[in-house]
């Protein structure tokens, strides 16, 4: 059945591993969001663009949940390069990345036709598959780091408020993870059972907090694959 290799891998976890986070973070309803242990970095969903479409039509926005290469004809837009190009910063400062990232440009809130922004509340999956990668090389044990992973209660439906979705695992099996068949999310928080590192991807906004050991911020921050940046007083 669909669920089995994730039940199998990453069972549940009794909902109170989390309650370390909910001391730190408080609620977790759209992921709980920790401070820097000791240094933290933003990783940005990808946004594309068309080769060809003309830039003048327009669409809503981003979606939410799962996303990916769209396909032929697309090309990863970085967040920086968009920066240049409108003179609008990254991130607006005092901000997190979400919607009102890039507000030039768009037209009566939509962006142009052409651009696909990030979607909300999970990682792309060329993000994800890579950061776990990162990961996986700073793990206290690498591929066999004992991991826990959390789902807020939006990602699985919002049917359960009181039983807190937690699965433990190992960071090597992390892929079944973004294919949950109950959320079309990735997870809401992955975390190192030894606390090293912890990331969080919440539900309202366009990119993961990831919070650990200098060495693995710089290691993300001068990744090629991956953007992020360092955003001074966020949460």
């Amino acid at each position: 059945m669909r669920g089995e290799p994730l039940s199998r891998s990453w069972p549940l976890a009794p909902s109170g591993a989390t309650d370390w986070l909910r001391e730190m973070c408080g609620d977790g309803l759209t992921g709980f969001m920790p401070p820097p242990m000791p240094d933290a970095v933003w990783v940005l969903n990808a946004m594309y663009e068309h080769e060809r479409e003309p830039s003048e039509t327009v669409t809503t926005g981003g979606g939410l949940g799962r996303a990916g290469h769209p396909g032929p004809g697309w090309r990863r837009l970085r967040w920086a390069e968009l920066a240049r190009r409108t003179g609008d910063p990254v991130v607006p400062a005092g901000m997190m990345p979400c919607y009102r990232c890039f507000p030039s440009i768009k037209k009566e809130g939509s962006w142009p036709l052409g651009i696909i922004p990030p979607t909300e509340g999970s990682l792309d999956r060329e993000t994800w598959t890579r950061l776990i990668g990162v990961l996986t090389e700073f793990g206290p044990a690498g591929r066999d780091t004992a991991c826990l992973a959390y789902y807020n209660p939006l990602t699985l439906g919002a049917e359960d408020f009181d039983n807190l979705h937690v699965r433990a695992g190992r960071l090597g099996d992390a892929g079944l993870l973004y294919d949950h068949s109950e959320a079309d999310f990735s997870p809401s928080n992955l975390w190192a059972e030894d606390r090293s590192w912890c990331l969080c991807t919440d539900y309202d906004l366009w990119a993961t907090k990831v919070t650990g050991p200098p060495s693995l911020i710089e290691a993300l921050l001068n990744d090629s694959e991956i953007e992020a940046v360092r955003l001074p007083a966020t949460p």
